[in-house]
């Protein structure tokens, strides 16, 4: 019982020295309306919100934030370009862009990207999939060191035209290959 009397005692203590602010001690940007502050302020107002507040786990930062993951290059085989990039991308985001042989419709396009991607996932191979033209796609990894076994998975795609990756072309196995349809579509 006597805990409670004395949170209760801490807990008015506190209450009575948290003030609110009179106007005079405001900053002039303080005193405006919330409807009239301007781009500075509002980064202001945030600023003064945020500093109160613990920093973020390293795990939880934007990656853009986030210290890149050590890499030992004296373990890494300089002789092949390859290996080196894929442990430099290891935990950062990056795009690959697919292309599907013969210019296909956007809808055929869709499908076998789909299926690949599926494939991809079910290779525990995480990536997101978008089409930029009726038969182009990105293939973006969150961890980039994926996007090399990924590559090697692509080209072995009979429907695949070329694979771009960290400014390199991979031409397919079959680049002119005749798309097959798996069901007609208008």
């Amino acid at each position: 019982m006597a805990k409670i009397v004395f949170l209760l005692v801490l807990l008015c203590i506190s209450a009575s020295f948290a003030k609110k602010k009179k106007d005079e001690e405001k900053p002039d940007w303080a005193k405006k309306d919330i409807r009239d502050f301007s781009d500075a302020d509002m980064e202001r107002l945030f600023d003064q919100w945020e500093e109160d507040e613990e920093p973020l786990p390293e795990d939880e930062l934007p990656e853009h934030l986030r210290k890149p993951p050590s890499v030992d290059f004296t373990k890494l085989d300089m002789s092949n370009p390859e290996s080196v990039l894929q442990a430099t991308k290891k935990g950062q985001t990056l795009m690959m862009f697919v292309s599907v042989a013969n210019k296909p419709s956007r809808a055929r396009t869709e499908e076998i990207t789909k299926i690949w991607q599926t494939s991809l996932w079910s290779n525990h191979i995480q990536v997101e999939r978008y089409l930029v033209d009726d038969d182009r796609a990105i293939f973006m990894f969150k961890d980039g060191a994926q996007a090399w076994t990924a590559k090697e998975f692509l080209l072995e795609q009979e429907e695949l035209k070329e694979v771009q990756l960290e400014s390199q072309t991979y031409p397919g196995k079959k680049p002119d290959i005749k798309n097959k349809s798996l069901r007609d579509e208008l």
